[in-house]
C-alpha cells in the first residue's frame, strides 16, 4: 500500500475531538470573517435533534476540518485551514448548552466545559478566532459582562441567542446525545503538503470563496503564524480600510495595470488565478516587498475613491470630473498618481494625463462607443513612454467631426458635467439640468409667443422632440429658477434665465424665439466649446476604433472572387447603415440624396459627367430615380466611392459620414 506522508486524515468523534486535547485552535489571519447565519444555525440544530432522535449505530458526518499543528505542551495550536464556520458554530452551541445547564447539572456543565476552555486554565478558550474579534467571541462563551458602556454587536452573539432561545432546560440531556453523535474527517498536514492546493480541492463545492478571500488566503497561508500577523497588521488590513467595499474591483484593476492584460472574471476565479500567476511565488521576503507596493496602490485606490483626499486641489477636481464616466480608467489612472508620488512625473504630466483621459471618454460616450477593453492597451502603452501613451489614446478617440454630429443629432451623456464644465461652473451646487423645449409640452407652449405647440404640424413636431435632448436644448439653471421655468414657454423662460449666473443660459435670454433652427445653432456653438475642452490628442484624426470619415475611405479597384464584405456597418448624419460595400452605399447614398438635396447631385452630375442621366442611353446596369433620371451602377468600386465622397462634399455632409471597415476589409 501507498501511503501519504505529509497528510494525516482520520475519521473522529467531533466532540471527543475538540474536548481530548488541550491545544488551542487557532483561526489564521487570512480566514474570512465568521458568517454563519441563522438559517444555518436553525439547520445544524435540527440535524443534531434528528441524529439523536437515531439509534447509537447512527451518526451524522459535517464534513471535514483541514489543519496544521505547531507548537508543542501548553503553547500547542492547531491552525484551522479549512472548517473555522463549522467549528465556531459547533463552540456557539456549547456554549449555549452549557450555560443552559451549570446550574441544574453540574456533571453536564463539566463535560460541556471541557470542550470550550482549556484544563489547565479556564479563563481561556480552546478556539481562538481571528484576533479582530477574539474578544467578543470569548464574552459570549465566558459569558463575561460587557465593559460599562459598550455595546455588543455580532454574529457570535446573535447566534448564541438563537441557540440559547432554542435549547430548553428539558431537551438539554437530547441535545447533548446528538452532538456526541457529530463526525468529521481531521486532516493534518505535515510539513510538505501544499496547504492551499488542499484549500482549494476542499472548497470547490459548496459556497464558493471570493477572489478577494482566496488571495488573503494564498498570500497568508505558507506563512508561521507570526509572520501571519505581520502582513495582516502591516499590509492586509491597511489595504481593507482603503478600499473597503471596493476591494474585489481594486485587486482586478490593479493586476490590470501591473500585467497591461485585461482580468476576466469567469466563475468567480478570474482575479485570483491572474493574481496567482503573477505571483507564482511568495517566500516571506519578497512577500513583504510586493505587499508593499499592494498597500501603496490601495492608498493610490482611496484617493480614486474619494477624489477630496488628494493633497492638490486641481488633482482632486480631475479625479472628481473622472468619476463621472465610472472606474474603467483606474489601473491607468493608479499608475500615473503612484508615478507622481514618487516624483516620476511631474503635477503637469499627471493633470495632462486626467485631461487625456477625460477626452478619451467624453467623446467616446457622446458618439455611442463603448469604453469596455481599452484600459489594457494604454497601461501596455504608457510603460512604452508618454509620446506612446498620447498616440494609444489618440487612436481610439473619436474626431472632432464626429462629435460635431453626435452632438447634433444624439442625446448629451454626463449632460450635467458635459453643460457644467462648458459653462465654467463645473462642481457647482443647486444646479438642475434644464429642457429649453420641454420633453413634454403642454397644447399651450410656444416657442416665440405667437403660435402654440397644438397648432404645429406633425413634422414640426417630431423635429423638436429629435432634438430635446440634444447639446442645443440643454442648459444648467439654479434649482429655485428651474421649478419657475418648468414646462413655460419660451418667452416666459427668457426672463427666468436673464437671473441666471450661468452664462451658457443668461445668453438665452436675448434670444426672441425658440425652435430646431435655434437648437442647431446652439448646438454648433456648444459643439466648438466642446472640442476645446475635451481635446483630441495627438496628430490627424485616425479613428481606427472602427469608424474612418468617409473623405478618408481607401479607394480599391477591385475585390478577390469569394470577397463579400468591405464594411461592416456605415453611419450616415446620425443613421446606422448595415451596407456591405460601396456598390450598396453608391445607390443608396445618390438616392437618399435624390430626396433630401437634389440640387446637389444634379450639380455635381452634370460637372463630372455622372453617374446620374436623363436617359438610359447604353445596356447596363441602371436604377430609376423618377420619371426622367436613372442612376448607371456600372461604375467600378473606385470610381463609386469618388462620386460619393464628392457628391457628399457638394451637399455639405461629407462630415458626417463614417464606415466601419470590416475584417477582411481593413486587412486588404
Amino acid at each position: 500500500m501507498v501511503t501519504a506522508t505529509n497528510v494525516d486524515a482520520t475519521a473522529v468523534n467531533t466532540v471527543g475531538w475538540l474536548s481530548a486535547a488541550d491545544w488551542t485552535i487557532v483561526v489564521p489571519v487570512y480566514q474570512r470573517q465568521y458568517r454563519w447565519d441563522i438559517g444555518g444555525c436553525e439547520q445544524l440544530l435540527a440535524d443534531i435533534r434528528a441524529v439523536a432522535d437515531l439509534d447509537d449505530r447512527h451518526m451524522h458526518f459535517i464534513g471535514s476540518i483541514l489543519s496544521s499543528a505547531s507548537g508543542e505542551g501548553p503553547e500547542a495550536e492547531l491552525v484551522l485551514i479549512d472548517g473555522q464556520q463549522r467549528t465556531t458554530t459547533l463552540m456557539l452551541l456549547v456554549a449555549a448548552l452549557h450555560h443552559t445547564v451549570r446550574e441544574s447539572d453540574p456533571a453536564l456543565a463539566d463535560e460541556l466545559q471541557r470542550v470550550l476552555v482549556h484544563s489547565h486554565d479556564q479563563t481561556r478558550t480552546k478556539l481562538r478566532p481571528h484576533r479582530a474579534w477574539a474578544s467578543v467571541f470569548e464574552r459570549v462563551v465566558l459569558d463575561l459582562p460587557l465593559p460599562p458602556g459598550e455595546q455588543r454587536d455580532s454574529r457570535f452573539d446573535d447566534n448564541y441567542a438563537f441557540f440559547r432561545s432554542q435549547i430548553s432546560l428539558d431537551e438539554a440531556a437530547h441535545i447533548w446525545r446528538g452532538l456526541q453523535k457529530l463526525e468529521h474527517v481531521a486532516i493534518t498536514l505535515g510539513a510538505g503538503a501544499n496547504a492551499q492546493q488542499i484549500f482549494e480541492s476542499l472548497n470547490s463545492t459548496g459556497e464558493p470563496l471570493r477572489d478577494h478571500e482566496l488571495i488573503h488566503n494564498y498570500v497568508l497561508m505558507g506563512l508561521t503564524h507570526a509572520e501571519q500577523r505581520e502582513v495582516e497588521s502591516d499590509y492586509w488590513q491597511p489595504i481593507e480600510q482603503n478600499t473597503g467595499e471596493a476591494i474585489a474591483e481594486f485587486w482586478r484593476q490593479y493586476l490590470v495595470m501591473r500585467t497591461g492584460r485585461e482580468v476576466t472574471v469567469v466563475g468567480g476565479r478570474g482575479v485570483y488565478d491572474a493574481f496567482r500567476a503573477e505571483f507564482p511565488r511568495l517566500e516571506f521576503a519578497d512577500l513583504v516587498t510586493h505587499a508593499e507596493e499592494w498597500r501603496a496602490f490601495s492608498r493610490v485606490y482611496r484617493v480614486l475613491l474619494h477624489p477630496e483626499e488628494a493633497t492638490d486641489a486641481v488633482v482632486a477636481r480631475q479625479l472628481g470630473y473622472l468619476s463621472t464616466f465610472g472606474s474603467g480608467m483606474y489601473p491607468l489612472v493608479m499608475r500615473a498618481y503612484r508615478d507622481h508620488e514618487l516624483g516620476a512625473i511631474g503635477r503637469d504630466e499627471l493633470i495632462e494625463t486626467l485631461e487625456m483621459v477625460q477626452s478619451l471618454l467624453a467623446r467616446r460616450s457622446v458618439v455611442g462607443t463603448g469604453t469596455d477593453r481599452l484600459v489594457a492597451r494604454l497601461c501596455r502603452a504608457r510603460e512604452e513612454g508618454p509620446e506612446a501613451l498620447v498616440s494609444a489614446i489618440s487612436r481610439i478617440t473619436p474626431s472632432d467631426e464626429r462629435i460635431a454630429v453626435a452632438l447634433k443629432y444624439s442625446e448629451l451623456p454626463h449632460a450635467a458635467y458635459i453643460l457644467g464644465r462648458i459653462a465654467g461652473v463645473d462642481g457647482a451646487t443647486g444646479l438642475d439640468l434644464e429642457h429649453i423645449f420641454p420633453l413634454a409640452p403642454g397644447d399651450g407652449w410656444s416657442g416665440d409667443g405667437v403660435r402654440e405647440w397644438s397648432s404645429y404640424s406633425d413634422d414640426e413636431q417630431n423635429s423638436h422632440r429629435a432634438l430635446a435632448k440634444t447639446i442645443g436644448n440643454l442648459t444648467v439653471l439654479e434649482e429655485d429658477l428651474a421649478v419657475r421655468a418648468f414646462d413655460r414657454s419660451f418667452p416666459d423662460k427668457r426672463a427666468l434665465y436673464a437671473r441666471s449666473a450661468v452664462s451658457t443660459t443668461a445668453e438665452l435670454a436675448g434670444l426672441p424665439a425658440w425652435g430646431t433652427a435655434a437648437i442647431a445653432e446652439r448646438s454648433a456653438r456648444l459643439t466648438d466649446r466642446f472640442v476645446e475642452v475635451w481635446r483630441r490628442p495627438g496628430g490627424p484624426a485616425i479613428d481606427d476604433d472602427g469608424l474612418t470619415p468617409i473623405l478618408d475611405a481607401v479607394r480599391r479597384r477591385g475585390w478577390p472572387a469569394g470577397w463579400h464584405r468591405e464594411w461592416s456597418y456605415v453611419e450616415y448624419c446620425g443613421e446606422h447603415w448595415e451596407v456591405p460595400d460601396v456598390k450598396y452605399l453608391f445607390n443608396r447614398v445618390f438616392k437618399r440624396l435624390w430626396a433630401d438635396a437634389r440640387d446637389a447631385v444634379v450639380s455635381y452630375s452634370a460637372r463630372r459627367g455622372g453617374p446620374v442621366y436623363t436617359a438610359q442611353s447604353w445596356n447596363g446596369q441602371w436604377d430609376r430615380l423618377d420619371d426622367e433620371h436613372s442612376l448607371y451602377m456600372g461604375w467600378d468600386s473606385s470610381y463609386m466611392l469618388a462620386a460619393v465622397q464628392g457628391v457628399l462634399e457638394e451637399a455639405g455632409l461629407a462630415p458626417e459620414v463614417f464606415v466601419k471597415y470590416s475584417y477582411i476589409g481593413a486587412a486588404m
